[in-house]
């Protein structure tokens, strides 16, 4: 099946034939000639600051803005929140960090829109509520703007390819941070990857399980977000936290891509007997009807032939776990709920090993030394630090971006495929390919040095 379709007749197809039909290579009317831009890891050229307007200085926003303002080379030159005291914080700490007051913005859901076409700025960063993200990138690439979100990158594939064709017009990169990429235990076994100690890849598990029950009926997100998309989808909601490093082992967009996948959902019963506890049996939250099922379970193929299992899961009692699971045909690997390994050739007998003795052996260069002191404090374990310092140093260089608006919308599109697949009782669904068959000649994901 040819990779190269007109997207629009793509989609009429699907429409008439049903859920059960592919939703997979739709692409441009353009030709594959007309891809040689960020499809072949376009760059732009170096500067010497990076001017950065940021839209949504919440929880994790403000984690984001603390980490740009200790990046050598970022002026933050604007910021935008619907909450005028938080827009006020963030240019304090701007001016804390010895930088000018930067531009403030707070009229409203939209003034981003205003920021975009007035501010200039090299950078639109967005840690936004999800549907927002998609619509702040677009604005900010239409405004001549480099785009980054915090995840995921859109809640549609219509955004997902919104955002592809929009980055290619404007050649403006467009790039979902997901800090998981750059965990330490993550990017540890990405060198290992790197250096063969897995054999050929086989399979992997991942996923976000995450106890959100109380966050979700409660004020902790603003306008509570959240718990409307449990209201209203039935799907793996938020993949990428797990997904995100997996697609990396496995070279997905850089010669590899998805296939299809199959999706079911368990019964929802969380979010109801919680609040039911929490706010008793008549309370609008425990007589809500939430569509989203407790647990999520989606299954991927990849060209090669490899497995990927990803599990969502925000509305049971559980430790949190990602998940993370890798097996080749030379040994496993596992980071939850201990990191543990298994070589064969190394490891004796049938036993794991703890995945820290193989640490100096493999460490990832960006957890070494310096780089790790800087990243020291910063959210998530650091892992925050090092994704908004690797956008930055991207930019000032002049290089490609370590994901790309392929990779976002690759990762994202598993929310609305996923809730395809969900509905059509389990139905295979063919996973797009954003790079129009590019992919074949990208090359993977090498070993960043800090």
């Amino acid at each position: 099946m040819s990779d190269e379709y007109n997207r629009r007749d793509f989609l009429k197809k699907t429409t008439a034939a049903g859920i059960g039909m592919s939703v997979a290579a739709a692409g441009l009317s353009a030709c594959s000639s007309e891809l040689k831009g960020p499809a072949a890891f376009f760059t732009v050229s170096p500067l010497q600051k990076v001017r950065v307007g940021f839209v949504g200085i919440g929880h994790q926003g403000s984690g984001h803005v603390r980490n740009l303002l200790r990046i050598p080379g970022v002026e933050l030159a604007a910021v935008c929140d619907i909450v005028p005291d938080k827009v006020a914080r963030a240019q304090q700490w701007a001016e804390e960090a010895g930088q000018a007051k930067p531009a403030g913005y707070s009229n409203g859901h939209e003034d981003f829109r205003r920021m975009c076409a007035e501010e200039d700025l090299d950078l639109v960063y967005t840690a936004t509520p999800w549907r927002w993200h998609a619509p702040v990138m677009l604005e900010a690439m239409r405004n001549g703007k480099h785009a980054a979100t915090e995840i995921p990158m859109a809640i549609s594939l219509d955004e997902c390819w919104e955002l592809v064709e929009t980055s290619e017009k404007t050649r403006r990169h467009c790039v979902a941070m997901e800090n998981c990429c750059y965990d330490r235990v993550e990017l540890m076994i990405l060198n290992m990857v790197r250096q063969n100690l897995f054999g050929e890849l086989l399979h992997a598990e991942c996923g976000y399980l995450h106890d959100l029950r109380e966050l979700k009926l409660s004020e902790f997100y603003e306008e509570e977000w959240r718990v409307q998309h449990a209201i209203d989808r039935d799907a793996d909601l938020y993949p990428t936290h797990g997904f995100g490093p997996v697609t990396q082992w496995f070279d997905i967009n850089r010669g590899n891509r998805l296939d299809y996948l199959v999706s079911m959902s368990s019964q929802s019963r969380g979010l109801n007997l919680y609040a039911e506890a929490k706010y008793g049996a008549d309370s609008p939250e425990a007589r809500q009807a939430y569509a989203l099922g407790d647990v999520v379970t989606t299954l991927v193929q990849t060209h090669r032939g490899q497995t990927i299992l990803i599990t969502h899961d925000t509305d049971s009692p559980r430790p949190y776990t990602r998940k993370v699971l890798l097996q080749g045909t030379k040994g496993i690997v596992r980071k939850y709920p201990e990191a543990l390994i298994h070589i064969e050739g190394r490891s004796e007998g049938h036993s794991w090993e703890e995945l820290n003795i193989y640490q100096d052996e493999y460490e990832h260069p960006l957890w070494r030394g310096e780089m790790r002191a800087r990243a020291e404090g910063a959210g998530h374990g650091g892992m925050d630090y090092f994704e908004d310092y690797r956008l930055i140093q991207c930019l000032l260089e002049g290089k490609p971006t370590d994901m790309d608006v392929y990779d976002g919308a690759m990762q994202a599109a598993v929310i609305e495929l996923s809730e395809r697949s969900i509905a059509g009782r389990g139905t295979p669904v063919d996973c797009p390919d954003f790079t129009r068959g590019a992919w074949q000649n990208r090359e993977p994901l090498g070993i960043i040095e800090g």
